[in-house]
């Protein structure tokens, strides 16, 4: 396959609608998958809220709006992915619940179809192997917020053929995107770094060094970091961060990438970040407020 035209995406929360919006934005037809109408609804409402800000500060007309939603088409059925050219895997980050998506999507898929997988740490090779299409699968790891970030890492498992990834940078770049290619390895480029940052911060706070404010204060001021390590945690989800330190610590066998005592019990408290209302802030008021 030379050419992405129609695009599927599974999975209906931040990053499944972000990826959508970008896909419907530059002219592509979307069939957005969820497991109940419930939630395509709240994706399908994501997507116009946001763009609906796009046209209140001039970036977008009503008639680019209009355009952009029309071409995406909520839905619940499998089936309805028969013409996709790609389908793009973004659902929670967790093996089993992708490996089910994926035994699922493949009876529906036409022969020179891909998949692609929006996960930010588990192994590609692995998940490709789940499939009819190995030589067709690769990961695709869009950054949060997607339509404001402009990275996507490309990660080739063992498999995947050059005629995949080439397509696949390409349309990379159709989206306004810009590539970094990452070996499969867990957790990749960006969150290899990352999220042991993220890591050693909660260490710090849990340490009494200093706290959720002197913290974050200290590295936004200090080394320049446009959020602070906690209120980005917050943001990414301290479920999905607890989550990519146990695939670091569970494939690298190192103890440098234990995750922080403090971490699992606020993810064992439900105190997830910013979708649950409380992480390391509060987000029930007006202001963020330090929870320590």
């Amino acid at each position: 396959m030379d050419m992405i035209d129609k695009i599927g995406v599974i999975g209906a929360g931040q990053m499944g609608s972000g990826i959508a919006q970008v896909g419907a934005a530059h002219g592509h037809d979307v069939v957005f998958l969820d497991i109940s109408q419930e939630r395509v609804d709240a994706g399908i409402a994501m997507i116009s809220t946001q763009t609906e800000k796009l046209v209140s500060k001039g970036r977008m007309t009503a008639d680019e709006r209009d355009a952009l939603l029309g071409r995406i088409k909520g839905t619940v059925d499998y089936a309805d992915f028969a013409d996709s050219d790609l389908v793009i895997e973004a659902a929670t980050e967790n093996e089993e619940i992708k490996r089910t998506i994926f035994k699922t999507l493949v009876p529906h898929l036409k022969p020179d179809a891909i998949i692609a997988t929006n996960t930010s740490s588990i192994s590609i090779t692995r998940l490709a192997a789940t499939t009819d299409r190995p030589e067709q699968f690769i990961g695709m790891h869009f950054m949060n917020p997607v339509p404001v970030m402009k990275l996507v890492e490309i990660i080739r498992g063992i498999a995947t053929s050059d005629a995949t990834y080439q397509v696949i940078n390409r349309l990379s770049g159709d989206l306004g995107k810009t590539t970094a290619v990452a070996e499969d390895f867990p957790a990749f480029i960006v969150n290899r770094i990352l999220l042991p940052m993220i890591n050693e911060a909660v260490y710090t706070l849990y340490e009494g060094v200093g706290s959720v404010e002197g913290i974050d204060t200290a590295m936004k001021l200090g080394a320049n970091h446009p959020m602070g390590p906690l209120e980005l945690a917050d943001f990414i989800g301290l479920d999905t961060c607890l989550s990519i330190m146990n695939v670091l610590y569970d494939g690298l066998a190192d103890s440098k990438y234990r995750p922080c005592p403090l971490l699992v019990k606020y993810v064992e408290a439900g105190w997830l970040g910013r979708k649950a209302g409380r992480g390391f802030y509060d987000y029930s008021g007006d202001t963020p407020v330090p929870t320590r």
